[in-house]
């Protein structure tokens, strides 16, 4: 076993690392209607297989269809309500409030919403991989009008109607 004094000195320096608020790094890539700021890099924390950071998106913003590649996202909504399309045509349509988190499976074409029209909408956002992946697509016949999919899972099937 290594002396502690050796094992302390190396933590100090690649043990935990706290990111305080007013660090955030706004250098990152920005989309128009939405501010990011980057929590948890490779350049900040050491961080090897996630980037963790903020996003702030304005009243009435969206962004364009898009996917992310291979990485994996959730976005944990902190205040605001956040509208998420996905599909082909984005075709599929759910909302989400303080306290959800949203998972975005790689490759899933989707959008980000702000559902409200007077309020910002504030999220932490932690992807599975350091690169800034967006892949913007150009989606001809938009569904106009999305089917709204509930949280179904194996373990919580949905509740039968009456």
């Amino acid at each position: 076993m290594p002396e502690p004094s050796m094992t302390q000195s190396r933590w100090r320096l690649d043990g935990v690392r706290v990111v305080h608020a007013n660090e955030l790094d706004i250098n990152t890539p920005q989309t128009p209607g939405m501010n990011r700021a980057a929590a948890i890099t490779y350049a900040r924390a050491g961080a090897e297989k996630l980037w963790a950071g903020t996003v702030v998106i304005h009243p009435k913003a969206k962004t364009g269809a898009h996917h992310h590649g291979p990485v994996e996202s959730v976005i944990y909504v902190v205040s605001g309500r956040a509208r998420m399309r996905w599909g082909d045509r984005l075709e599929f349509v759910a909302e989400a409030g303080p306290g959800d988190f949203i998972y975005v499976p790689p490759f899933v074409p989707h959008q980000e919403i702000n559902a409200s029209d007077d309020q910002p909408l504030s999220c932490v956002l932690v992807r599975s991989g350091q690169e800034p992946v967006v892949v913007n697509l150009d989606l001809p016949n938009v569904e106009s009008n999305p089917e709204e999919v509930r949280w179904v899972d194996d373990i919580h099937p949905p509740a039968t109607a009456q």
